[in-house]
C-alpha cells in the first residue's frame, strides 16, 4: 500500500469515526432534551394523558369554542412530541383523581366543572366571577387581595398552572388553562408550548401558577402575551370568608 492510498484510507476512517461520534452526541443530547420535556409534562413513553374540554358557556351540548379547539391542537402536538397519547374527555365526564394521569384542563369555571373543582382544591386563593349578568366585575379574577378585570379584546387574563397533589414522586401533574375568554386559553397553551423549556429550568418539576395577560387580542389574536406575576403562593393560600380587595387592575 502506497503512502497516498494509506492516507486516503486513514482519512476515510477518521471521517467515519467523527461522523459516528457526532451522531452519538446529537442522539444523546436529543434524548436528554426529550427526557427533560417528558419529566416536566409527566409524559413518559407511551403514557396516557387527558385533555379535559369545556363546553361553550350556556350551551346544552358539548360545543367547544373555536379557540379552545385550537388550544387542544397545541396541547396534542406537545403530547405527541413526548411519545405519549391523549384522550379527550368532557369536563363533566371526568372522575379520576389528581395525579393518576397527566391532565390538561382547558376553560374557565363557568363552562368547565373540572376546572372549578381544581380551583377549589388546588388553588383556593383564586376566585372567578361567573355571574351571567353584565357588569364591570363579570369574568374578573380575584387572586388574594388583587382583582383583575376583563376588558374584552384589549386586555384579558389567563392563569397557567402546573400543579401536583401530594409529595409522591410518581404523581402526574395537572396543567390548568383558566382564561377569561376562549382566546386566552389558546394564548396560554401557545405560551406553554413556546416556553416550556424556560419554565422547566425555572420551576423544575414543582408546582407553579402564573398570571398571564393577553394584549389587544382583537388585533394580535393569542400571540402577544405578557407575564403579569407569579401567583403560586397567593393562589395556594385560601381566601378569607370575605376577601378585602385592595387593588383593581384594568387593561391599559
Amino acid at each position: 500500500m502506497t503512502d497516498d492510498v494509506r492516507n486516503i484510507v486513514l482519512g476515510v476512517v477518521a471521517a467515519g469515526i467523527s461522523a459516528a461520534l457526532g451522531w452519538l452526541a446529537r442522539t444523546y443530547l436529543w434524548k436528554r432534551k426529550l427526557r427533560r420535556k417528558q419529566a416536566f409534562f409527566g409524559l413518559p413513553d407511551n403514557s396516557e394523558s387527558l385533555l379535559v374540554v369545556n363546553r361553550e358557556a350556556g350551551g346544552p351540548e358539548l360545543t367547544v369554542m373555536r379557540h379552545d379547539v385550537f388550544a387542544l391542537l397545541e396541547l396534542a402536538a406537545l403530547i405527541k412530541d413526548c411519545n405519549a397519547h391523549a384522550q379527550v374527555v368532557a369536563h363533566d365526564a371526568t372522575q379520576q383523581g389528581v395525579g393518576e394521569r397527566t391532565e390538561f384542563c382547558v376553560g374557565g369555571p363557568a363552562s368547565n366543572r373540572r376546572m372549578l373543582a381544581h380551583l377549589q382544591t388546588l388553588l383556593p386563593g383564586v376566585r372567578v366571577n361567573v355571574d351571567a349578568e353584565p357588569g364591570p366585575d363579570r369574568g374578573a379574577f380575584q387572586i388574594g387581595t388583587e382583582r383583575y378585570r376583563l376588558e374584552s379584546g384589549r386586555g384579558e387574563y389567563v392563569i397557567l398552572a402546573r400543579l401536583t397533589a401530594g409529595t409522591g414522586g410518581q404523581a402526574r401533574p395537572v396543567f390548568l388553562f383558566c382564561g377569561q375568554r376562549a382566546i386566552t386559553n389558546q394564548a396560554a397553551t401557545r405560551y406553554l408550548a413556546r416556553n416550556h423549556e424556560r419554565l422547566a429550568r425555572k420551576h423544575g418539576n414543582n408546582s407553579f401558577a402564573l398570571l398571564l395577560k393577553v394584549v389587544n387580542s382583537q388585533a394580535y389574536g393569542p400571540d402577544v402575551v405578557e407575564v403579569v406575576t407569579d401567583i403560586t403562593r397567593a393562589a395556594q393560600t385560601p381566601l378569607p370568608a370575605v376577601a378585602a380587595t385592595r387593588n383593581s387592575h384594568r387593561a391599559s
